[in-house]
Order: structure tokens, then sequence, then C-alpha cells
């Protein structure tokens, strides 16, 4: 016979069990109105939507950065002259410098906000 421990504790595993067990999945709404519904918010559209276009105007700022303030202060370099024509031989190096200078103030920025984000806890 099972003393009162053993008792408790083969209570708990059974709540354990059950915690653990899958629960069906919850039916799908009906309707198409509810479905959209379910849709939007399942998938997170809006913020999806909201960092798309943020990431857009983001975009658009860097490069304004990059081609209106950086730029021309490489320029100063003397002998530089303009640097959107560079070139090696027969290539304009040049534009690419600048995509180039561009992505990693982009990658920079990007790096500099999740890391801030994930200090505040937002993941």
């Amino acid at each position: 016979m099972p003393s009162s421990t053993e008792k408790e504790m083969l209570e708990e595993l059974r709540k354990i069990r059950e915690a653990l067990e899958p629960k069906p999945a919850p039916p799908p709404p009906k309707g198409l109105w509810n479905e959209f519904k379910d849709f939007i918010s399942k998938y997170r559209v809006m913020g999806l939507a909201v960092a798309f276009i943020m990431g857009i105007y983001l975009g658009a700022l860097i490069q304004a950065l990059v081609s209106d303030l950086i730029m021309p202060v490489i320029q100063l370099i003397p002998g530089m002259g303009q640097w959107d024509q560079i070139a090696a031989g027969p290539f304009m190096i040049g534009h690419f410098i600048g995509a180039l200078i561009t992505f990693l103030i982009v990658a920079l920025v990007i790096f500099l906000l999740v890391k801030i984000t994930k200090r505040w806890g937002i993941e």
C-alpha cells in the first residue's frame, strides 16, 4: 500500500502529465471576415507592414546621409575629385564604393537598433 507521500507524488506526476499533453487546436474561425481577422492577427500583418514602410524611409534617410554628408567629406581628401567618377581601368567603381559605404552604415544602424531594443526587453 503506497504511503501518503507516494500518493502525493503520484498525484503531482498526474498533474504534470495532464499539463504536458497536447491540447486540441481551436477550431478555425468561420466566415470570410473572421478568417481575415485571424489571418491579420496570426501573421502580424500590420507589424510587418509598419516595419516595411519604416525600412523604406530609414533606407532613404541613410542614403541621404551618405550622399549628402559623408561622401562630400571624402571628396575633401586631396586628389579624390568626384568620388562617383573613380575608375579602375575600364571599371567605374565610385558608385559601388558609395553603395558599399551606404550598406555598411545601414547595417551598423540596424545592429545598434536591435542591440538597443534587446536591452529594453523588446524582441
